[in-house]
């Protein structure tokens, strides 16, 4: 077979998923770039497997704060796919999501909003309103609009969002706690603390159960639950809480990544070391 075969590419994309998955993000990104690189010289350039690869790496980059590169590789993705399966495709819907968070997460809300209603219209088109990819992109929109402070319209979608995923996918799955802890954000924003956070511990919980506690996941469910904490004067918890994010954040994330250094400052303000 040869190490530059496709086989060998996919094997290598897989095990980078896994590692991203877990939080070992140096090892994923080498995994990553390679199995990219044997996909395009094994393969033409619009091949399925090249805008995979693309969409890997570029996840992997995004959640790394690397986002300048990550939204040329989206790009580059989302071209392809339009070009080869057209506007309307299944696949365009993932493609405009993946693009749509990263303009999210660098402040670009306009152009944000407008892919994720044009893809949360494919999901609706192609899968029907109560499949776990359109609670996907229900949960995407409702960000950017909880960000943008339209809170009527997000909160709702997130709870349906949330009720999709509970229905098709179980009280206990990971996607569940993204929702939850999404909800407890736009919650806590709105005031109504005591159910934002029985949903962050829920959503903390989950985690801890399926992803394990040193997940980077976890991490960001601590920080979200020490930040309600310190609002509702809990300051004990919180700055437990508080602290252990910061380790686990370091460790996985790195201590240059934006939560991180965001978690760091407040853990300064407190006198938390």
């Amino acid at each position: 077979m040869g190490p530059k075969h496709p086989d060998v590419a996919t094997s290598l994309n897989n095990l980078g998923a896994l590692l991203h998955t877990t939080g070992r993000y140096v090892e994923a990104e080498l995994l990553h770039r390679r199995a990219l690189r044997i996909f395009e010289e094994q393969l033409y350039s619009e091949h399925s497997d090249v805008v995979y690869s693309l969409n890997n790496l570029a996840g992997l980059l995004k959640t790394k704060g690397e986002f300048a590169e990550a939204e040329s590789l989206y790009r580059s993705a989302l071209k392809i796919v339009e070009d080869k399966r057209g506007p309307e495709h299944l696949n365009v819907a993932f493609s405009l999501n993946n693009l749509a968070q990263l303009l999210y997460a660098t402040g670009r809300n306009v152009e944000a909003e407008l892919l994720h209603r044009r893809a949360l219209s494919i999901v609706e088109e192609q899968l029907g309103t109560e499949h776990p990819h359109f609670a996907t992109s229900l949960n995407n929109l409702a960000l950017l609009l909880d960000y943008q402070k339209k809170y009527t319209e997000a909160e709702a979608l997130h709870r349906r969002a949330l009720r999709i995923r509970e229905d098709k996918l179980g009280t206990e799955h990971p996607d569940v706690a993204i929702s939850l802890g999404n909800l407890a954000s736009l919650l806590q924003t709105k005031g109504k603390f005591d159910e934002a956070e029985s949903f962050c511990r829920r959503a903390l919980r989950i985690r801890e159960d399926k992803l394990g506690i040193e997940h980077p996941d976890v991490a960001m469910s601590l920080g979200n639950l020490a930040i309600l904490l310190e609002k509702r004067k809990k300051f004990t918890e919180a700055k437990q809480l508080y602290r252990r994010a910061l380790r686990m954040m370091e460790k996985t994330l790195g201590k240059n990544h934006p939560s991180t250094v965001t978690i760091r400052k407040t853990c300064a303000r407190l006198h938390i070391k």
